[in-house]
């Protein structure tokens, strides 16, 4: 054995061992939100036997269902039970669509992706210059400014903002769509290709519909949007306060480095890596909050999707918008650990 694979062995056996530990932290985790959410259904007053059968139904057909479902046996078993089906990717059958769930899944999930792609693009765009100049102006009018921004977005229901919104912009002003997606007369008339409405019309040239996409994903996306963009900005904020204070700053001044390039070239060269991870966290917390703004919007969503089966107590639904949602958040964190090792050395 040569030195140089005498070096390398542990090191491969140390990346080997942090994989591991990675994937069995992910698999607990995933298991662990399930375990918790399918508990909580089960304990839950609502009757998923009446969503099947409708509340006016003979006793032998409720005892029939009851069975079938498993609902008879204990929790751990009906768990065991669901994890076993999961495992051969079967997600069971929803119990509102009669469709697969994985099915139903593959359909409202774009949507509610592209809809936080719109917010996150708002929110990044305008909540990380904001939060910059109100740092540099600290004190005077344009950081109260941002500070009452941020305050607003943390204290106004985003439900009542958005029909605030709607009633202005598309009941008086006419500016923007109904809720929905699309247009009713649009519907159907683009082959989806990656389930985003946008990308697709753009792809395929169809402006006309793309711009009715536009009009119909700008309002819900921009109320989104202003809440990521409260969160950003007042982040962005306390990240530049914090590097304006540091010694390297005062010896740039010292120096005659002008303002624009000690602000950009200096200052948010240090913060990119942290303004990454709470991007990426806030891009994950925006498809809880699609949850009430596809509601109020009627988006065809994964919101929407799940509080119509949490009304229902369709439990496979639940499970899997759940199961889905903590696979999204993973995810993020994966991916944004692997940037902040890209971009900031210091952390390998």
């Amino acid at each position: 054995m040569t030195t140089y694979e005498a070096f390398n062995r542990p090191q491969r056996f140390l990346r080997l061992r942090q994989f591991s530990g990675k994937a069995v932290s992910i698999l607990v985790t995933l298991v662990g939100l399930l375990l918790l959410t399918f508990t909580m259904g089960r304990l839950l007053p609502a009757d998923p036997v009446l969503a099947v059968t409708g509340s006016e139904v003979d006793k032998a057909t409720y005892e029939r269902v009851y069975n079938e479902l498993g609902l008879g046996e204990p929790i751990w078993r009906q768990f065991a039970s669901y994890i076993g089906r999961m495992l051969t990717g079967d997600m069971g059958q929803s119990l509102t669509t009669g469709r697969p769930v994985a099915q139903d899944l593959l359909t409202v999930f774009p949507a509610t992706i592209e809809l936080a792609l719109v917010a996150m693009l708002c929110g990044t765009l305008i909540g990380v210059p904001l939060g910059i100049v109100a740092a540099v102006n600290r004190g005077k009018l344009i950081d109260h400014i941002a500070r009452i921004v941020g305050l607003a977005g943390h204290s106004i229901p985003i439900f009542w903002l958005g029909l605030m919104a709607l009633f202005v912009f598309y009941a008086k002003l006419r500016w923007v769509g109904a809720s929905g997606r699309i247009d009713i007369l649009n519907e159907g008339l683009v082959p989806p290709i990656t389930g985003l409405m946008l990308l697709d019309t753009a792809l395929q040239g169809e402006w006309d519909v793309f711009r009715d996409a536009l009009s119909h994903i700008i309002l819900p996306g921009a109320i989104l949007g202003y809440y990521s963009v409260a969160y950003i900005s007042r982040m962005t904020r306390s990240f530049m306060l914090e590097q304006l204070g540091q010694e390297y700053i005062i010896s740039a001044r010292a120096k005659g480095v002008s303002r624009r390039q000690m602000i950009w070239s200096h200052a948010f060269k240090n913060i990119r890596v942290q303004l990454l991870t709470v991007i990426a966290l806030t891009f994950g917390g925006l498809l809880d909050g699609a949850v009430l703004i596809e509601t109020v919007f009627g988006w065809p969503g994964l919101g929407q999707y799940l509080t119509r089966g949490l009304k229902m107590n369709d439990m496979n639904v639940v499970m899997g918008a759940v199961l889905l949602i903590g696979i999204v958040f993973l995810t993020i964190n994966i991916i944004s650990d692997k940037l902040y090792r890209i971009l900031d050395p210091r952390t390998r």
